[in-house]
């Protein structure tokens, strides 16, 4: 018996990822701008660019490239409390997950190409189901890649190319019986015992792996078995954010590594 079937995958194999779908442009005054569609999760990345960049960083040549992570009050069943609001800081969850999106993303750019600039991207989760990190950063690269070339459009003189490959996530879940679940909805999340989350660029360069084994244990070569199906995973998912670079009209071999 398929132990996951009751668990809602709606027909999915068990390593077939969800419905990725991006929409660009979504909103008209950020650089870039892009609502991304995993599933039953829907996360809005917004990417606004500054000429000040941190204190620490000044003189160093370099740009930076940060990230605001957030989970709007009804993106879950039960009305979640506005985080900032009332004085209410935001939860550890939601700081760690803000710094993974901004290593993820300063992991696959050449800072030194966008010297003087701070690239900020704002990541407000609509609709969660599961893997809100891993589709934050799916979206948010592509936010990112859209408002580098609205920037060169626009007269900014950056060195190309700016990042180093195409850049995707996903979380990968093992089950007590062995089998593994790539992309995860909540109510699988809630039942593996191993999660993982890959972050990596197409060529299969790893940008961070992030995983916990809470509920039992893992051994290397099932830890890489995971990390295989992950990389095949994002592999289908930067296909698709080439798609939406080619349906904008935009030439992303000049500004990505391919």
């Amino acid at each position: 018996m398929n132990e996951v079937a009751e668990y809602n995958r709606e027909g999915r194999e068990d390593t077939e990822i969800r419905k990725i779908v991006f929409e660009p442009n979504y909103l008209e005054y950020p650089e870039g701008s892009v609502l991304v569609k995993a599933g039953h999760t829907w996360v809005l990345c917004n990417t606004t660019v500054s000429d000040k960049v941190p204190d620490w960083l000044e003189g160093e040549g370099k740009g930076w490239i940060t990230a605001e992570y957030n989970m709007l009050p009804a993106s879950t069943s039960k009305r979640r409390v506005r985080e900032g609001w009332g004085g209410r800081w935001p939860s550890g969850r939601t700081q760690e997950i803000s710094r993974l999106i901004g290593r993820g993303l300063r992991g696959v750019t050449y800072l030194e190409k966008i010297k003087g600039n701070l690239f900020t991207i704002d990541c407000d989760v609509i609709q969660a189901d599961g893997g809100t990190r891993t589709t934050s950063i799916n979206g948010a690269f592509l936010s990112l890649v859209l408002a580098i070339d609205n920037l060169i459009k626009k007269g900014y003189n950056f060195e190309l190319p700016v990042f180093k490959g195409f850049l995707g996530a996903i979380s990968i879940g093992k089950l007590q019986d062995g089998r593994f679940l790539v992309d995860l909805n909540y109510e699988e999340d809630s039942i593996v015992e191993v999660d993982l989350n890959l972050i990596a660029t197409e060529k299969g360069d790893i940008i961070e792996v992030q995983g916990t084994t809470e509920k039992g244990r893992l051994n290397l070569e099932e830890l890489n078995k995971m990390i295989e199906l992950g990389l095949k995973a994002i592999s289908l998912i930067t296909e698709e954010q080439k798609k939406i670079l080619e349906n904008v009209g935009i030439e992303y071999n000049k500004i990505i590594e391919v």
